[in-house]
């Protein structure tokens, strides 16, 4: 059994028509495919919720399926595919689209009438070391796609006067097809088989690229990077994908980020982490030390008695947050470093060292207690 179309968008049987639009808007932009890709389910949602939508938006189709329900609205919107969608409520989301291109640009999907096929998109991979995640990177790649083809300039045909208008849609794109249902007739629209939806055929195809509009080739992309991507994060340009079929859009380049480990810094979410080892003299007597940062070093200063497992953090010496939100800190954790082997002197020395007072854990337990408390239990 069907959903009830009232249901799928989540209104009430006598929501107007702006509320209709606005429940639609809402489940589209939630099941989205750019939101979720390599989702079947949500594919599926967001085909259920724009069949909905087609017969509750229109007038004499919500009527209809008012009076008979599903049989009512037989042949309404059930064959709509991705590209119909795109094509019929591509507006539906009006300014502030968050499916424009991350940088920046309006998203444009489908066919339209007069225009070939979209161009499908394209997946690259950025590696990044941590200071060009930090400042942001522009990088240049060679991708390897379908680009336009220079002969015909992408129209497929030798010429402009090498085309003539369909003879079965008449130049519309579409076909009209009528059926017969207990209800009456009903009509419904479709691209039309013989031309695809262009209205023209080509009687005298580019000899380059064969009727296409486009060859396999390469091109140099400039991808301009924010600050404070991380691993896996993906980013899409409008348009950079593979080229469209006879002056169709072209698809999108879909960039995920790679990130190259530092040698010795940590990342945790915007801070970096550093371990810093030091020996029992140089935190027991305290030092000053010089600690990599990202993209330069910073000195800090050790305090005599510093325990191992103590945290100094460096204000400002993170990573930016993708969202503007400030910038994270370096942390930097000092560990005692305890040598595996020690010479006869060092023995000697140190063997004279272990009674005393103040290298007794248990003498400094009540002068520190919390540290130790900690540590026992």
């Amino acid at each position: 059994m069907k959903k009830d179309y009232y249901e799928i968008l989540g209104v009430a049987k006598n929501a107007s028509a702006d509320e209709i639009k606005k429940a639609y808007r809402k489940l589209a932009l939630q099941h989205h495919p750019d939101r979720n890709p390599n989702d079947k389910a949500a594919e599926d949602r967001f085909k259920e919720a724009a069949e909905a939508y087609d017969v509750l938006s229109n007038e004499e189709k919500r009527s209809r399926y008012d009076r008979f329900g599903h049989q009512g609205a037989a042949g309404y919107g059930g064959n709509m595919n991705m590209d119909d969608i795109f094509s019929q409520f591509g507006d539906i989301f009006g300014e502030g689209n968050p499916f424009e291109s991350f940088f920046g640009g309006s998203r444009s999907r489908g066919r339209d009438r007069g225009r070939g096929q979209r161009g499908s998109n394209l997946r690259v991979k950025v590696k990044m070391d941590m200071e060009e995640i930090a400042n942001g990177a522009q990088k240049k790649i060679k991708v390897k796609k379908h680009i336009t083809c220079d002969t015909c300039g992408g129209i497929g045909a030798k010429d402009s006067a090498s085309y003539q208008t369909c003879n079965t849609c008449n130049g519309a794109g579409v076909v009209r097809k009528v059926t017969q249902t207990f209800l009456g007739q009903m009509a419904t629209t479709g691209t039309c088989p013989t031309c695809e939806g262009e209205g023209k055929i080509i009687t005298n195809k580019c000899t380059k690229c064969r009727g296409e509009g486009r060859v396999y080739g390469e091109e140099v992309v400039t991808i301009d990077i924010p600050a404070g991507v991380s691993e896996g994060i993906q980013l899409s340009m409008n348009g950079k994908g593979n080229a469209g079929v006879r002056g169709g859009y072209a698809g999108d380049l879909l960039i995920s980020v790679e990130e190259i480990p530092h040698p010795e810094l940590k990342r945790e979410d915007t801070n970096v982490i550093y371990t810093l080892y030091l020996n029992f003299v140089e935190v027991a007597l305290g030092t000053q030390v010089e600690v990599p940062t990202i993209g330069g070093s910073a000195k800090i200063k050790i305090p005599k008695g510093t325990q191992s497992g103590k945290l100094f953090r460096l204000q400002g010496k993170g990573i930016p947050s993708l969202n503007g939100y400030g910038k994270g800190d370096q942390i930097v954790e000092v560990q005692v470093f305890t040598p595996q082997e020690l010479s006869h002197e060092e023995t000697t020395l140190l063997e004279k060292l272990k009674d005393s007072k103040n290298f007794s854990p248990a003498a400094q337990k009540e002068k520190h207690k919390g540290f130790f408390d900690k540590f026992f239990h």
